[in-house]
């Protein structure tokens, strides 16, 4: 393709070098090959006549595929697989009559899928960890850092900082469990002939049933899985694809979640995403911060979530053993799915490592607020003061709507002197008053749920995972 031609930005703004080799064609036909190595070698040791020959010419080419010559052959051949066959063939010809024996398409392009995906699915759990380490330490420095909650993006109670990264963080770590179960309980397809019912390889070892059901295991493990699928049709169940692309999704809400919550704190100016010494924020306002990160984050989110449907649709629709409108779709969103996953845990990796806190408009916004929510406790001293409940309600009722009212209109927050200047207090100390305007009393066991979140829950999660995810390499973000 020339250089005008269009080319995925996923390709060439978001996704990392290591999720995109993964889906590149080179890596795949490398699969390719080396299924057709495990199927030869284990052909060969359940007593088909295949030369040792024919095996080490194959081991010899798994990496170095003549993508051109293949490409020629396909041309000729109208058939992908059958291209890639001739092509190897020509690498290893003491292979060329044994390379495929026995097999239909679908064993190398199904079982390359399901590798790929097992392998995709690593380096995003190892994405996820980072994701985590990072508001781990995030949470920890602002545990205790009183804050204002919201319900309905409305003032309500307080909560901390930290608290409030710990429900990004179990959405994430939901994620992780997930993810976890799919790499463990993923299948491999096996060797199951062209309708699945392994006919052709019942033929080749003379109806020894046996021998057919130790060739599927053989190659199974020969090919890194513990387990293929117990049976199939002439593919996978393409329920594997769907509840793979289940957990992409998943992780794309998670982290949509977190960008939308930092894109209101942003707009609020208590958290900010991180923002280069050079980096410019708008073409015309140069004075702008926007939330670019975040904002990138949701829109790869909406497009993940979208791309499920895919998945759903195709399982639902395959008919009988298979039929071919899973293809063209599948090599469109499966690749696509897995990119904009890795681009959108990139971003968040790096926004959650470089969060910008500013206590001091966090803590403008709750001195605000604080008279309101401290109410209930000033009742309750007007009470001990030998007041009447009831009649101090309506004393705080009345003052407290004619402050909201005055601060809705750019006024501040005098509540507190005007119930130390009414008749009804005068028992109350305004210094008492005062001391219950310590937010830190406010935040109940916020700061304590932090540890027991990362203690209790999060590290058994992270111990499951480390031993399952793949290595990330640190990526670029292009903002």
């Amino acid at each position: 393709m020339s250089d005008e031609g269009y080319r995925s930005p996923l390709g060439t703004r978001y996704a990392s070098p290591a999720m995109q080799t993964l889906w590149g064609e080179p890596r795949r036909i490398g699969l390719w090959r080396r299924l057709w190595l495990a199927l030869a070698e284990s052909e060969r040791e359940l007593g088909l006549p295949i030369p040792e020959q024919a095996v080490v010419e194959m081991r010899s080419h798994l990496d170095d595929a003549d993508l051109a010559a293949a490409a020629r052959y396909e041309r000729r051949f109208r058939h992908d697989v059958m291209a890639h066959i001739h092509a190897f063939g020509d690498q290893a010809p003491a292979a060329r009559p044994y390379i495929h024996l026995g097999a239909t398409s679908a064993f190398v392009t199904d079982n390359a899928d399901l590798m790929i995906m097992r392998e995709g699915l690593r380096l995003l759990l190892g994405r996820l960890l980072a994701v985590l380490a990072a508001l781990e330490t995030f949470a920890r420095r602002n545990a205790a850092l009183p804050c204002l909650a919201y319900t309905h993006f409305q003032p309500a109670q307080l909560t901390t900082v930290g608290k409030r990264a710990t429900l990004w963080m179990q959405d994430f770590a939901v994620d992780v469990e997930e993810v976890c179960h799919r790499i463990e309980t993923l299948r491999l397809r096996g060797c199951k002939g062209t309708t699945g019912t392994q006919a052709s390889f019942l033929e080749l070892f003379r109806g020894d049933h046996a021998k057919v059901r130790e060739l599927d295991r053989l190659v199974t493990n020969r090919m890194g899985f513990a387990q293929s699928f117990p049976v199939t049709g002439q593919t996978y169940p393409r329920k594997a694809d769907s509840v793979v692309l289940d957990s992409l999704s998943g992780i794309a809400q998670s982290a949509a979640k977190m960008a939308s919550d930092l894109r209101l704190l942003q707009h609020e100016g208590e958290l900010l995403e991180p923002f280069e010494a050079e980096q410019i924020g708008s073409s015309a306002m140069a004075y702008k911060r926007n939330p670019m990160r975040a904002e990138r984050i949701t829109g790869l989110a909406r497009f993940v979530v979208s791309l499920q449907a895919n998945g759903a649709h195709t399982a639902s629709n395959q008919w009988l053993e298979r039929t071919l409108d899973d293809s063209a779709n599948r090599r469109l969103t499966l690749p696509e799915a897995f990119l904009a996953t890795d681009a959108i845990l990139i971003l968040a990796t790096n926004i959650a490592a470089g969060l910008e806190v500013r206590e001091a408009v966090i803590a403008a916004h709750v001195a605000a607020q604080m008279p309101f929510m401290a109410t209930e406790r000033w009742l309750m001293l007007g009470v001990a003061a030998g007041g009447d409940r009831q009649g101090l309600h309506e004393v705080i009722r009345q003052h407290s709507l004619a402050v909201a009212d005055a601060v809705s209109r750019g006024g501040a927050n005098d509540l507190l002197e005007r119930l130390s200047a009414d008749p009804t207090f005068r028992q109350v100390p305004s210094g008492a008053l005062k001391a219950e305007l310590d937010p830190a009393r406010y935040t109940g066991r916020a700061a304590e749920q932090v540890e027991e979140f990362l203690t209790d829950y999060l590290e058994s999660v992270l111990v499951r995972a480390r031993p399952l995810a793949g290595d990330t390499e640190t990526a670029e973000v292009r903002v």
